[in-house]
């Protein structure tokens, strides 16, 4: 099955709009117990969260973290049939993420590395048992007193990356845009998460949905392109071959058979 391209986030004293968020297209929906919910309201919001869990439409539930009296509670709502997945905030240790998995039954893990202690942890996180790692790019830049800027936090990106593909999870998933209504913002910056080797977006509203998951997924053009690589691959019967004036070695073969794997109807 292949993984997500986009979580769009839906606040757990909200569950009324769990139906709208299912309905934009997003590949996952993301039931939020943490910053979306005010302290005086976790507990009305987790068991309001509890009576609209669906087990014919699993939801991903991001809980509270591992630091907070409210972690014990949201993890065992986790183990609930109609939750497929599982993130934990600022996860900075591996320890919070074996007690997740065993309170919740062994379900999948989505570790939100979001502070300076999880960035350099990163390696631990994604050997821990975590499904996938997420950027949580907001708290980082506030933890780091960073500007919200590419350069400033590429470093950090490129770690989630590569220590994802050490310990071969899936690429991770990247950081909210915060902006609404800019299209080419959105669009700009998931395109250049995916040529990071991010592999998804998290999202804010619906109407970023469409948009991110069009630049997770390869381009028609993309495709011809493998497709004809593959095709001269096989015709040439293991003799060098060229498409399009370059010559196909075996990374340029791999990487046409992986976007083909990739493309989704």
């Amino acid at each position: 099955m292949p993984q997500p391209r986009s979580y769009l986030f839906v606040p757990g004293d909200r569950p009324e709009r769990i139906a709208k968020a299912r309905a934009s297209g997003a590949d996952a929906v993301i039931i939020d117990l943490e910053d979306a919910v005010a302290p005086a309201g976790k507990a009305a919001a987790r068991d309001a969260v509890a009576g609209a869990l669906d087990a014919a439409q699993p939801v991903v539930l991001r809980i509270n973290g591992a630091d907070t009296g409210w972690f014990g509670d949201d993890a065992r709502l986790a183990a609930h049939p109609g939750v497929a997945a599982v993130v934990l905030p600022k996860a900075a240790s591996a320890e919070p993420i074996a007690a997740l998995r065993a309170a919740c039954g062994g379900k999948p893990v989505l570790a939100l590395v979001e502070t300076a202690a999880g960035v350099a942890n990163v390696a631990a996180l994604a050997a821990a048992g975590a499904a996938r790692l997420a950027f949580g790019s907001i708290d980082l830049q506030l933890d780091l007193d960073i500007a919200d800027d590419d350069l400033a936090l590429l470093p950090f990106r490129m770690q989630l990356v590569l220590a994802s593909r050490v310990a071969n999870l899936p690429p991770p998933v990247d950081g909210v845009t915060t902006a609404l209504d800019d299209a080419a913002r959105i669009e700009r910056e998931a395109r250049r998460a995916r040529s990071l080797g991010f592999g998804a977006k998290l999202c804010i509203h619906p109407k970023q949905v469409a948009i991110v998951n069009a630049a997770f997924s390869p381009a028609a053009a993309e495709l011809a392109w493998a497709q004809r690589v593959v095709d001269a691959a096989a015709a040439a019967g293991g003799a060098a071959v060229a498409v399009d004036g370059k010559m196909v070695d075996a990374p340029v073969l791999a990487r046409a058979r992986r976007l083909l794997a990739a493309s989704r109807d």
